[in-house]
């Protein structure tokens, strides 16, 4: 079957990918899903699995390298899982930026919130359920098939004893098929119902503390679908919920790892890249911090690379510094922890950005003059700069979209700090930097070659491997995205139109 360059396929990457040729993309560059239910999205239950990266790896060149993100919580299984599927992994790139927001539980509020006045009534349905479990000798594992194969535990939670910590109320759907197995009568159905229906709310103890005043302005949120604050209200915290005010359960997410894995070849480097175009990086065209180019003292280690000990005349090579597997976003809370050293300031004095992470190499990512300020003094920072993707990049091409309910419902609102919310029309919830993705895209990716991105998403990947000349390839599974990925590439080839077809 010959590939299809330059689209983005509609449906499961899987079946997708089944019917590529071996052998086919020089690299997969790709921000699959992280497993972390971000949101309650189903497409994020869980990271892909071995069989994904078994694909991946039968349609990649030998040598080709993949370039994965994943989240912190989870890095371990996508790389285990890539490494399963038989690749070897290189290295971990870390995208680090200040911009994150914590999905942290405010432990303060949270004791305030607890429904105490329902535990004992929970406690009354356990007993129930564990009576009629003991009368008729089943154990929990005995109805796990009744509830999907879940595990036993969820079902002890429902049939606790009184001397178990943990009580659960079973939703009314499963309570009604215990109450059936176990042959129950239906007394208990209305205080069921009633428990249930107070899920979600907060307890006496917050609904009835004192309100001392009122927080302002909007939340923040993301993909448009901004979240709202069911309570603005700010109230008198009890003596309990006091001793633990300013204590939660999760830190501030300031990085992304990159996992950087290859296609095992046979031979040598030099062989495999002569015969398949892969199996190494590009360091000079990815180099950070200018693109002027210089001569080695004669004698130097890069000059006993380049040329051998008895060369007499020095190479020239790129400036620049050589690619790291450390990346960020250039705000003030990742930046202040380089220390100052010797090259271009991170500001000019005219306010704009010097040389960084998005314009590097011989395909300058936005433009600016590089390497102006190369001898000033500056943070060391500048060497791994790439801004986040800004509202207007994402939403470019997405004109004709249409908005959500909930973004009309925000449309003239401001944040907390009294500016207007942005309205995203491109709804997906985590688009990457094109900066970013034309790095690494260039990174690992032979002139002409095939980029590859089984979880194009918006569309992304597929504009910054156009943008560095080379064909792409996307799978995405929703058409929603697909749509929006289609309309973004669109607008990317009308506005920038570098190239009209590069060869295989």
């Amino acid at each position: 079957m010959a590939l299809e360059l330059d689209t983005i396929h509609t449906g499961d990457c899987r079946e997708a990918l089944a019917g590529f040729p071996d052998n086919s993309v020089h690299a997969i560059v790709t921000d699959p899903p992280y497993g972390l239910r971000f949101l309650g999205a189903k497409w994020d239950c869980s990271v892909p699995g071995v069989d994904v990266w078994l694909e991946c790896l039968r349609v990649l060149r030998p040598g080709g390298h993949l370039l994965a993100f994943a989240g912190t919580r989870t890095q371990h299984r996508m790389a285990v899982n890539i490494e399963d599927g038989g690749f070897h992994i290189r290295d971990m790139i870390a995208w680090v930026y200040g911009g994150g927001f914590p999905k942290s539980l405010d432990v303060s509020k949270a004791i305030d919130k607890v429904r105490d006045e329902d535990a004992e009534p929970v406690r009354v349905i356990c007993r129930a359920i564990r009576a009629e479990m003991d009368a008729l000798k089943l154990k929990a594992r005995d109805l796990v098939n009744l509830f999907g194969g879940c595990h036993p535990r969820l079902i002890g939670h429902w049939a606790a004893r009184d001397t178990d910590s943990q009580p659960a109320l079973p939703t009314w759907d499963q309570w009604v098929i215990l109450r059936d197995k176990l042959s129950m009568s239906a007394d208990l159905d209305g205080e069921v119902r009633r428990l249930n229906d107070r899920k979600g709310t907060p307890g006496d103890t917050w609904r009835d503390a004192d309100v001392l005043g009122e927080h302002e302005g909007v939340p923040g949120g993301l993909a448009g679908d901004r979240f709202t604050c069911r309570d603005n209200l700010i109230r008198e915290p009890s003596d309990a919920a006091r001793e633990w005010a300013g204590w939660g359960t999760a830190l501030k997410p300031a990085f992304e790892p990159i996992t950087v894995a290859r296609k095992p070849f046979a031979g040598t480097v030099a062989a495999n890249v002569l015969a398949h175009g892969t199996g190494a990086i590009n360091v000079d065209g990815c180099r950070v911090g200018t693109e002027e180019v210089v001569n080695t003292p004669a004698g130097s280690p890069c000059d006993v690379m380049k040329t051998g000990l008895k060369n007499d005349a020095p190479p020239t090579v790129a400036a620049g510094r050589w690619p790291a597997n450390f990346i960020h976003d250039g705000s003030d809370e990742v930046t202040g922890l380089f220390p100052t050293t010797s090259g271009d300031a991170r500001q000019r004095q005219d306010g704009t950005r010097p040389a960084g992470f998005g314009n590097v190499g011989a395909n300058a990512g936005n433009g600016q003059p590089c390497g102006e300020l190369y001898s000033d003094p500056g943070s060391a920072a500048r060497f791994f700069y790439c801004a986040k993707a800004s509202t207007a990049e994402r939403n470019e091409g997405c004109g004709k979209f249409p908005e959500t309910q909930a973004q009309r419902t925000l449309s003239g609102s401001e944040d907390t700090r009294g500016r207007p919310i942005p309205i995203n029309k491109n709804t997906h919830a985590t688009v990457k930097p094109l900066a970013l993705m034309r790095y690494l895209c260039r990174l690992v990716t032979p002139p002409g070659g095939i980029v590859l991105d089984p979880f194009a998403g918006s569309g992304t990947t597929c504009i910054a491997a156009y943008q560095e000349g080379f064909h792409y390839i996307g799978v995405e599974m929703d058409p929603e995205y697909v749509a929006i990925a289609n309309a973004r590439i669109k607008h990317a080839k009308s506005k920038f139109a570098l190239f009209d077809g590069v060869p295989a």
